[in-house]
């Protein structure tokens, strides 16, 4: 199993604070008190362009596996904010992926992305207002930093060719302690991200200039801090921290044989004070909300009628992707491979299922994030190499997929007893319903959680990050047996 937290982190240099770039400027990040790494942010005016460009380098663990991850992006803007070019690059243990965009003579623009290898050209357009750093930088200045102004704007997002709302607040000016033993009164902004399905809230303190020296946002039910201090002080040693821990969720009692083949009813509360958790609603997972949390109804049979209609797919569902590249020669020769003689939808995912828990040989966390492709040439990996590989094969035969990040149970993980681990798994459109598959455990039973679906791309499992960290199982019982699906 592995933590999708990989790519929040990996994101973040895209969450634009409000504040303005400083021309040199380093921070030291730190996730709940303890170093884990360090950003560079730099600003300059050449040949008549505004280059602006930020990178991080963080290093995580998983179950005592260390994991680095960098990411990078450089935009490039006339003085008075309008947008030329951007450049992104993201690289987790070794494996990296790449994003690049040129503004084209009628406002659009050409968009090259590789990943795995695999090379991907578009044209796109821009979206409506969508600012880049020193766009956002005089948008910011424009507004000002009086105590109660409010302000809106469209930040672009590289890694999903979109513009998310960012909505800030500026706050009274606080006394803030930094790295180098400092004190210094800094202005509070308080801001919303609304990121796909799930808005985050982060809060920055500027200088008189508008440049940003904190900032936080909530990560798994911790802090994620960032202070700026000098480069010998960002680049210092970092100290470990195991995030795969902190996402673990305990269940009060072992699911029994039964209650996973069956169904069982999750009662769930989010930690006090936090905000309300997301959880998504399946054919195999039902959300309803209660008093004190939320109550989910989880069958793996995928026929209950009282389930209710599903969303169909759209054609996107089918389509290859950055991630899941199911055009690709190697991936559409291991999809006959794998589906063998199976005719029906149903039992070409089953088949596929059981291929690629065989063909994935090596079952490890040394793998950060790897696309389809990468692992059809390279099979190792965690539940997310298997999730993505087996969406992948199952659009190469025509067959709606998405790939699902949410928890699994397992009667003991990392030393604890009865838990619910962050996993990855896929989803196939079958007979009219969404239903899942499993290729990294035995298959899928009602010990899954789901908390959101999409097309593997890393950014889409923003959606699930703010529950994950800060959710508690309160009951965990059978499904009543009047809502069990008929036996077949």
């Amino acid at each position: 199993m592995r933590s999708a937290c990989l790519a929040l982190i990996l994101l973040l240099p895209t969450l634009r604070v409000a504040a303005a770039p400083a021309d040199d400027l380093w921070m030291s990040v730190l996730l709940d008190g303890r170093k884990i790494g360090h950003m560079h942010t730099t600003r300059e005016v050449r040949d008549g362009s505004v280059l602006t460009t930020q990178k991080l380098e963080v290093e995580l663990e998983r179950a005592g596996v260390k994991v680095a991850l960098s990411t990078g992006e450089t935009d490039a803007e006339t003085p008075a904010g309008e947008p030329l070019a951007f450049s992104t690059r993201s690289t987790i243990s070794g494996i990296a992926s790449t994003v690049q965009g040129t503004r084209r003579s009628d406002g659009r623009f050409d968009v090259v992305s590789e990943v795995g290898g695999a090379k991907t050209t578009r044209v796109v357009d821009w979206p409506k207002g969508a600012l880049l750093a020193e766009g956002m930088r005089l948008a910011e200045l424009r507004a000002g930093l009086a105590p109660g102004t409010r302000f809106t704007e469209p930040a672009f997002q590289a890694d999903s060719l979109a513009a998310v709302q960012v909505e800030s607040t500026v706050g009274p000016r606080e006394d803030i302690a930094l790295p180098d033993g400092s004190r210094t009164l800094l202005t509070r902004v308080d801001q919303v991200i609304h990121l796909p399905g799930a808005p985050t809230r982060s809060q920055s303190w500027v200088d008189a200039d508008g440049i940003v020296r904190k900032t936080t946002l909530p990560l798994i039910g911790l802090d994620l801090t960032m202070l700026a201090c000098s480069q010998a002080c960002a680049s210092a040693p970092n100290q470990g921290t195991d995030i795969l821990v902190r996402m673990i969720a305990r269940a009060p009692a072992a699911l029994t044989p039964r209650e996973l083949r069956d169904g069982v009813v999750i009662d769930i509360r989010a930690r006090a004070g936090a905000a309300p958790l997301a959880f998504a609603q399946t054919g195999e997972q039902r959300v309803r909300a209660t008093a004190n949390g939320v109550e989910l109804r989880i069958t793996p049979l995928g026929n209950d009628a009282s389930h209710g209609a599903e969303a169909p797919p759209t054609p996107a569902d089918s389509q290859p992707t950055d991630w899941l590249q199911s055009d690709a020669p190697e991936i559409r020769k291991l999809a006959r491979e794998g589906a063998g003689d199976a005719k029906t939808p149903a039992a070409q995912m089953l088949a596929l299922q059981e291929f690629v828990r065989r063909f994935i040989r090596n079952k490890d966390l040394n793998v950060g994030y790897a696309s389809a492709l990468e692992v059809a040439k390279n099979p190792e990996g965690d539940c997310t190499e298997h999730a993505v590989l087996l969406a992948a094969l199952g659009r190469a035969l025509d067959i709606p997929t998405r790939v699902v990040d949410g928890l699994a149970y397992t009667d003991r993980y990392a030393g604890i007893d009865h838990v619910f681990v962050p996993h990855a798994w896929s989803q196939a459109w079958i007979d009219g319903r969404w239903r899942s598959f499993d290729s990294a455990l035995p298959g899928f039973d009602a010990g899954h959680i789901a908390l959101s679906a999409g097309d593997g791309d890393p950014w889409r499992f923003f959606s699930g990050m703010d529950t994950l960290g800060r959710m508690q199982v309160e009951s965990v019982a059978p499904l009543p047996r009047a809502t069990l699906p008929a036996p077949n």
